[in-house]
């Protein structure tokens, strides 16, 4: 049976999760997220107590409300179980699947994205303009970007401050405008 943790209204918990994830050496890490439309997704059943029971893909009964994210965490095993996948009755190979072995060895942890974190995703023309839309309202509202990934380098500390001003300055753009202006104001 599988591990699951509830991240019910502690959205900033999502980075330490990841890095949590990507530190573990054994097993594999999905992280799952409520939706109103299961059935294009595959989707994580719990039992009582919370823990995984199955998974099935773009099930015509969702047997939960929640969907695995697309944000998955292997160990090597990984390799020996993609290789043995046969297509699905779809004709394909299914990411499913992989986490299904991972389940049925015991050794799928999954992590519940709670109330205060954002799933995104753009599989269907609809939720592309959505997942835009959204994305646009925050860094509006905000003045913030989502996801910048010199922005998350500098914060991390992947990169100098000398290295995030010498990249503002090399963009004549909003873009590098946006990345010198975190270097004048403190953000919390």
């Amino acid at each position: 049976m599988a591990s699951v943790r509830f991240r019910i209204d502690h959205a900033s918990d999502l980075a330490k999760d990841l890095r949590e994830a990507g530190q573990k050496t054994s097993g594999a890490i999905v992280f799952a997220y409520r939706v109103h439309d299961p059935e294009r997704y595959g989707v994580v059943e719990f039992d009582q107590r919370g823990r995984a029971l199955s998974l099935e893909e773009k099930p015509k009964q969702p047997k939960s409300r929640y969907a695995v994210t697309g944000l998955y965490f292997y160990d090597s095993q990984v390799v020996s179980i993609a290789k043995a996948l046969k297509p699905s009755a779809r004709g394909e190979l299914e990411i499913t699947d992989v986490n299904k072995a991972y389940l049925e060895r015991g050794q799928l942890e999954v992590v519940v994205m709670g109330r205060g974190m954002a799933w995104l995703d753009t599989g269907t023309h609809e939720s592309l303009m959505d997942a835009a839309l959204y994305i646009q309202a925050i860094e509006k509202r905000q003045g913030l970007m989502v996801a910048c990934p010199e922005e998350i380098a500098f914060r991390s500390g992947y990169i100098t401050a000398e290295q995030l001003e010498t990249t503002g300055h090399s963009m004549k753009n909003g873009y590098g405008e946006y990345l010198l202006h975190l270097l004048r104001e403190r953000v919390f």
